[in-house]
């Protein structure tokens, strides 16, 4: 039984909406509201009190982008948690291609790097004890008829991986959406390498789907932020996409039902919504288990 939980990036969006359901669930007694921002942190924390009646939400300040915020959040933590949501991610700002001081993208550290830290660290402090689940995303297989192209890797090695995380591998490119669909399929990958490693916790990438009521494009120019969320409601007319709270609950259903099994990598059958599927059924690449390998090195190739 699930009794503590982190979820980061949860003052809005999937996030809250996760820490809402979860706290409706047997059993729990804190909930974890990972933040970078203090005073929305306490607001998210104060709402959530108000709606679910219960006062069992604490709020952690953490910053996925920054690898020392990380660490110092793992060490603040008085209790080992029993499940992991890595929620935070998006499209990295603005300058979504720049670099950090750790050498990869803006996009791949609040995306991938920062939950890697944060759950080596957790694991190296034996601060996590059944279950991490990692927000994937349908593009990491491509939805062509969205858009979303497979990732076109050509080697799958540890140094193309590592062109991923330091941006190499998209050139000049001023699109985020661009370098967000192979940085989600390697977060899969990273997700099964540690599965087999380390067999006594659940490690399952579930993805939410395109869902509405995000802040995932609030990164995004004010022209872009515009168009997305403009189809994103247009889509959700046409039943392409579903709201927060469907996807936040395949977040919850990831947590709690272990017949979401290790290593996997769940996302909708077809489109961005609808049942969910193990991915490798449809990009067998996600099975791969060199690949996977691959991925956790050039990942862990950034981590100081």
């Amino acid at each position: 039984m699930l009794k503590r939980i982190l979820i980061t990036c949860a003052n809005a969006g999937l996030g809250k909406e996760c820490a809402k359901q979860m706290a409706m669930q047997s059993g729990i007694e804190k909930i974890y509201l990972g933040c970078r921002n203090p005073q929305k942190a306490i607001a998210a924390q104060q709402e959530l009190q108000q709606i679910t009646g219960k006062d069992i939400f604490e709020t952690l300040l953490i910053d996925v982008s920054d690898q020392g915020s990380v660490r110092a959040a793992v060490q603040s933590l008085q209790e080992p948690i029993d499940g992991l949501v890595m929620n935070a991610g998006g499209t990295g700002g603005t300058q979504f291609h720049e670099k950090t001081a750790d050498g990869v993208t803006q996009i791949f550290a609040v995306n991938l790097l920062g939950h890697s830290t944060l759950t080596y660290e957790l694991l190296a402090a034996k601060k996590l004890t059944q279950v991490a689940l990692y927000a994937g995303s349908e593009a990491a297989r491509g939805v062509e008829p969205m858009g979303m192209k497979r990732p076109a890797l050509k080697t799958s090695s540890v140094d193309e991986f590592t062109s991923i995380a330091n941006g190499v591998f998209f050139g000049k490119t001023k699109d985020a959406t661009v370098p967000y669909g192979p940085i989600k399929y390697m977060a899969a990958l990273w997700m099964s390498s540690l599965a087999r490693q380390h067999p006594e916790i659940r490690f399952v990438t579930m993805s939410p789907g395109g869902t509405t009521g995000t802040e995932g494009f609030n990164t995004l120019s004010p022209i872009k932020q515009y168009f997305m969320k403009g189809m994103m409601q247009i889509m959700l007319l046409l039943g392409k996409v579903h709201k927060v709270e469907v996807g936040a609950k395949r977040f919850v259903d990831g947590l709690v039902n272990d017949s979401f099994k290790s290593g996997v990598f769940y996302a909708s059958r077809s489109g961005l919504t609808g049942p969910v599927m193990e991915q490798s059924q449809l990009f067998a690449d996600l099975s791969n288990e060199t690949f996977q390998d691959n991925a956790r090195e050039a990942i862990e190739g950034f981590i100081n």
